[in-house]
């Protein structure tokens, strides 16, 4: 009898053992290159927090800011792979993974950051999502990067105001060959050097948001900041595709929820501090100025395209897509 006992005992221990076991928390850690006071920063955490509201505990983010769990490329193998679960990434470095994702490094495909959100949003958004969660980096939700423009030591208006001038650019060969379509000399270097860079004439100018340009204190060794606004790159909250497909369809939703709810957050933020960077700069002395005609830009972006398409094909409809999204 107490045999008997201890083994429906056993089995009763058991039974709850994998019940907890099956109801554990899931531990998730997110990737965040960006430090305190940057809008991605508070989001991610507004993220974490909604996580865990929705979910009701069963699914834990934990953020760590200030690229402490490595370098953007690192991380984003890293979550692909699985041994990070989360990361707020630029949509840029994703592009050499991803060919759909390049569809936002093409120069001027976006008229405007609201516009580049409605692309996003719809079909040609759907195609890069599905496309980035196929490589294992699922998006939950698109956030802002604000649009890049020209900083040198004189105004541009048009493509011949960048010619002979050499323009730090990131390492892709869209940015590049933009560069060099107005007759510019590109020159590709890690963010971090781009400070004295400019300051020793290494580059005549460079290229970035305006919350960028002020808080790198760019605006320090520069004079002018033209609107050309020649990318609008987005960044996202993405996850391991495995790890959410794994969630049951409630949990996908809930988790899906809070990174959209942050990302709205986020551009609530990034809106703000956009537009202080830009009034600390002027008042500093930078000269900000509109380009009031970008046709003569985008044109020079023919070929830039044309070489593009030649060389990826499968990207046409994507492309079209784009750029006839109202």
């Amino acid at each position: 009898m107490f045999k008997k006992l201890s083994i429906v005992a056993a089995g009763v221990v058991a039974s709850l053992c994998f019940i907890g076991s099956a109801n554990a928390a899931e531990s998730w850690r997110a990737w965040n290159i960006h430090n305190d006071g940057h809008p991605n920063t508070a989001a991610m955490d507004r993220f974490s927090e909604l996580v865990d509201e929705a979910t009701k505990g069963e699914v834990k983010v934990e953020v760590f800011h200030g690229g402490v769990l490595g370098s953007q490329p690192d991380a984003l193998e890293q979550v692909r792979l699985g041994a990070i679960e989360i990361g707020n990434f630029n949509l840029g470095p994703i592009g050499p993974m991803v060919k759909e994702a390049n569809l936002v490094s093409l120069p001027f495909i976006f008229k405007s950051v609201p516009h580049m959100f409605r692309v996003l949003e719809g079909e040609a958004g759907e195609t890069i999502a599905a496309a980035m969660a196929e490589a294992g980096v699922k998006p939950l939700a698109w956030v802002d990067a604000g649009a890049r423009s020209f900083y040198t030591q004189k105004p541009i208006n048009t493509p011949a105001d960048v010619e002979g001038l050499k323009i730090r650019v990131m390492n892709n060969d869209l940015y590049t060959s933009m560069i060099s379509a107005m007759g510019g000399n590109p020159s590709p270097m890690a963010f971090s050097e781009v400070q004295q860079a400019l300051k020793t004439g290494v580059v005549d100018g460079a290229e970035n948001n305006f919350p960028s340009f002020k808080n790198v204190g760019h605006y320090e060794v520069t004079t002018h900041y033209s609107l050309s606004e020649h990318l609008i790159i987005p960044e996202c909250i993405c996850v391991n595709t495995a790890k959410f497909d794994a969630l049951s369809p409630e949990l996908q939703a809930a988790v899906r929820g809070a990174a959209e709810e942050a990302a709205v957050y986020q551009r609530e933020l990034w809106a703000v501090q956009s537009d202080q960077a830009r009034k600390d700069v002027e008042a500093a002395g930078i000269k900000v100025n509109e380009i009031a005609d970008k046709g003569p830009f985008q044109e020079a972006m023919v070929k830039v395209y044309d070489d593009y398409l030649a060389a990826n094909p499968d990207m046409a409809k994507l492309v079209e897509m784009a750029q006839s999204t109202e």
